[in-house]
């Protein structure tokens, strides 16, 4: 089966700072990751460097996605080719409402690919079908992209936006932060939905509570920039019970 996606010694700094230190992780289709770390240990600088951010520099080290050199992508042609980040804190798009922000992004994910655009009708039976995913009311779609959103209602519209361009390797950046109990269900169960054979996901979080709705088939631990211990889900027991003291 052909690696999904592999780093290799992944070396990155923002301005004269070096954060990752040498990351090498491989993660197959069908496969759930999860990366927990302290803050600082550079689990959101990798994310943002999966996902292009151009304040990181990517020193040294490779990243191979389906076989394509991941860092010579600009970030629309690897959202293009399948790769979702979705936002710790995900942004405001005031006077741009959700229906119309979504309906670009999958056409233009469409043309990519040699596809038609969706008619309004296809459209609207889709977000709706995808929007039941989070159980986000249709109200929803007329309202400017997270203006006004509480915090579990952002993270609700990340993952409904992630659902409608079902990507190959979605990475979630601490998805669980700030959510209550309820919240925390509807997305994991919103996530767990739309798990396949085909995608993968990386989840990067502080806390255990995540990965009990989420569970994971690999649990890495980030500690200054590198990762020190790789187990399966049992390790996120650990840390939960231990704190990351061992691993200094």
């Amino acid at each position: 089966m052909e690696n999904l996606l592999e780093i290799k010694n992944l070396h990155a700094s923002i301005g004269d700072k070096e954060i990752l230190k040498g990351i090498d992780l491989v993660i197959k289709p069908g496969e759930v990751h999860a990366i927990m770390g302290r803050n600082g240990s550079g689990k959101s600088t990798l994310s943002a460097v999966l996902a292009g951010n151009e304040n990181y520099k990517v020193t040294e080290g490779s990243i191979t996605y389906l076989g394509q050199d991941l860092l010579k992508m600009k970030p629309e042609e690897r959202s293009w080719a399948g790769v979702f980040l979705g936002f710790q804190y995900p942004v405001e798009i005031p006077g741009v409402t959700n229906i119309n922000f979504m309906r670009t992004a999958v056409n233009e994910h469409r043309k990519q690919k040699n596809l038609p655009p969706l008619s309004a009708a296809e459209y609207l039976k889709l977000m709706r079908e995808k929007m039941a995913y989070v159980e986000m009311d249709p109200s929803f779609s007329s309202r400017g992209v997270n203006v006004g959103f509480s915090g579990g209602e952002k993270k609700r519209n990340e993952i409904f936006q992630m659902a409608m361009l079902s990507p190959r390797l979605a990475i979630l950046d601490e998805t669980d932060s700030g959510l209550d109990v309820d919240a925390l269900r509807i997305v994991a169960n919103g996530v767990n939905r739309l798990k396949t054979p085909e995608n993968a996901f990386v989840v990067i979080t502080h806390y255990q509570r995540l990965l009990d709705y989420i569970v994971p088939d690999v649990v890495h631990v980030l500690y200054k920039g590198r990762i020190v211990k790789t187990a399966g889900k049992e390790l996120a027991a650990e840390v939960e019970a231990h704190g990351y003291e061992e691993f200094e």
